[in-house]
């Protein structure tokens, strides 16, 4: 999550302007605040354009666990990313009223446009947001990754401007915990997003690493159960001497990979995996792009509305895709979902995806004489093997 995905540590907070620099390194995040979340209730649905289903192909499935990520190209439709095009240019030059957010007084329009880096969880005040994080093909790729029950927790827009920092090394789910850690980012492109203009890297390998913690949090993501797990320091500061992550990428040596994205690609990639971008250093090129993070909606969570007292935040995510035993919440715009929309629960049957036996009910506390001879190898006939 970072200047191509960052997910922050908190969804609240002051404004910042480009020119502010947290502890963590991120420059010029705001996020909406908690006080204008999602609440539960029933939400009038409303119908969904026309989208076929994407189908995730084995070699894609398989790619996103072998490398951490995965890039579908021509995911979401060029018409519905200039409409993207079009918001962002109006949300630059101050023609869109976000609540508790004042555009700067007296700016060039030059200005404007580099004034906000990024803005978290617009989809709790602008229907574009909150549509496009519940896009179904987005879900239909995430149905198929951690699925089949999808809740929808984040969403950012980035709005990377020549000049604008990149990001360093990190991991989405430190700052979004889930139990069973289930966190997937996607990442739409809005411009094309290469080495240039500041693109996301991703190092394949280090999503079978576990989460690494910084001072104060040792035991926030698994606790003690691994004896060995080293505190980190400077996660996410573009400095790799600072940000000692770096150290864990190192042990990957020549594998990190750019992340090249066209308008409508969509990279998808885990909660552990490593990731960072650069400074975007074109002259004239903006680098944005559309940020959501999910996990399995039978995933517990206490992210997000700062209560801090081991209280569930389910019910504030809301059901995108599937079902749940757990709470979960609605959209405020009424984008169709699971959550709101029966017949979106799942390809098969409303309250998901039937699990198949394998035995009959009863089986496996049957009893049977005991044969020994079945285990007599010389009995078998193999040769036709």
């Amino acid at each position: 999550m970072a200047t191509g995905s960052m997910a922050g540590p908190a969804m609240s907070g002051p404004a910042m302007a480009s020119g502010d620099r947290p502890r963590n390194g991120a420059v010029g995040a705001i996020a909406v605040p908690p006080e204008v979340a999602i609440a539960p209730g029933g939400v009038p649905a409303k119908s969904l354009k026309p989208h076929d289903r994407y189908r995730v192909s084995i070699q894609e499935y398989v790619t996103f666990h072998e490398q951490g990520f995965l890039v579908v190209r021509g995911l979401v439709p060029l018409e519905e990313v200039r409409e993207l095009v079009e918001h962002t240019e109006h949300l630059m030059h101050g023609r869109v009223d976000i609540p508790g957010i004042e555009p700067p007084q007296g700016a060039t329009p030059q200005e404007m446009e580099r004034h906000f880096l990024r803005i978290h969880m617009l989809h709790r005040v602008l229907e574009i947001h909150e549509r496009f994080l519940l896009h179904p093909r987005i879900l239909d790729v995430l149905q198929a990754l951690i699925g089949p029950d999808v809740m929808a927790m984040q969403s950012m827009l980035f709005l990377k401007f020549p000049g604008g920092d990149g990001q360093g090394y990190h991991q989405d789910s430190y700052y979004i915990p889930t139990q069973p850690d289930t966190l997937c980012g996607a990442w739409l492109a809005v411009d094309r997003a290469d080495e240039e203009n500041g693109c996301m890297y991703f190092t394949p390998g280090t999503q079978h690493e576990p989460i690494y913690p910084t001072v104060g949090r040792e035991h926030a993501n698994h606790g003690d159960a691994l004896a060995d797990l080293s505190v980190v320091e400077q996660v996410s500061n573009t400095d790799i001497r600072s940000n000692t992550l770096s150290r864990v990428a190192a042990k990957y040596p020549g594998r990190e990979v750019a992340a090249i994205a066209d308008p409508g690609d969509v990279v998808f990639f885990g909660g552990h995996v490593l990731h960072r971008s650069h400074r975007n250093t074109s002259a004239d090129r903006f680098r944005r792009s559309f940020v959501g993070h999910y996990a399995n909606a039978r995933s517990f969570t206490m992210w997000g509305y700062g209560y801090g007292d081991g209280t569930s935040t389910n019910d504030k995510q809301i059901l995108a895709r599937g079902s749940t035993h757990l709470p979960y919440g609605q959209p405020r715009f009424g984008t169709a979902c699971a959550a709101n929309t029966p017949g979106l629960r799942g390809p098969a049957v409303s309250a998901g995806v039937p699990m198949m036996a394998n035995m009959a009910d009863g089986d496996m506390l049957s009893t049977a004489p005991m044969d020994m001879g079945r285990n007599d190898p010389g009995i078998h006939d193999h040769d036709d093997e």
